[in-house]
């Protein structure tokens, strides 16, 4: 190939390759905004799934020394949503988990109860696990019923868990603290008591220590 038609080639290819480069991250950055938007919706649609009796929610700021009402939903950083009934009692606060499953990240919501302590629900927001295996943690009713009454109970010096969210075997459920797994999905099921684990023993002390702060209005 003579010299000058090789240069021309290579100098063509680096310019598809840049023009590449650039669409893709103006697409990156045209729909990102969206897809966090969209994103934050569903997480507040979901609170009133896993908060049962809620009918209005207030949003707050996680920080070191509590929570922080929100006025402006889309402010960054962790947040936490309180349900309320009509009467402005409140019922319980949505938390966010996440850990990885064996396809990718598995996100959920669950509702806490600061009173019974424990989960009073559970809702996957994002999961990319092998259908019909995997995405069990999403259908399966049984499984589901896992989150009804999950003891979450903190210890007496308001650190962390009396006894960490564990996974147990189908059908040997011996504790009020354990998931019942699902047979041909562990790794996933796996993932959400892992999840749930790490979330709420950070944040059930939080929420117990800063019960005052939730308020309707």
């Amino acid at each position: 190939m003579p010299k000058n038609d090789w240069f021309a080639m290579v100098r063509t290819l680096g310019m598809v390759s840049l023009l590449s480069g650039v669409l893709i991250v103006m697409a990156y950055e045209g729909t990102a905004a969206r897809i966090a938007w969209n994103k934050q919706q569903a997480t507040e649609a979901a609170v009133f799934a896993v908060i049962p009796g809620a009918v209005q929610k207030a949003t707050f700021a996680v920080g070191q020394d509590g929570f922080t009402r929100l006025e402006n939903h889309d402010e960054k950083g962790p947040k936490v949503y309180a349900g309320f009934d009509a009467s402005g009692t409140l019922l319980g606060v949505a938390l966010e988990a996440s850990a990885q499953g064996y396809q990718d990240t598995i996100r959920a919501l669950y509702g806490y109860d600061p009173v019974k302590q424990c989960i009073i629900g559970m809702k996957v927001l994002e999961n990319r696990e092998t259908p019909g295996l995997g995405s069990k943690i999403v259908t399966s009713e049984e499984f589901l019923k896992n989150f009804g009454a999950l003891n979450v109970s903190v210890n007496a010096d308001g650190s962390a868990l009396e006894h960490p969210i564990e996974l147990s075997k189908r059908g040997m459920k011996p504790e009020s603290w354990q998931i019942d797994g699902i047979s041909g999905a562990t790794v996933s099921s796996k993932a959400v008591a892992r999840a749930l684990n790490e979330s709420a023993q950070r944040m059930a002390p939080l929420v117990k220590k800063h019960l005052d702060q939730f308020t309707v209005k």
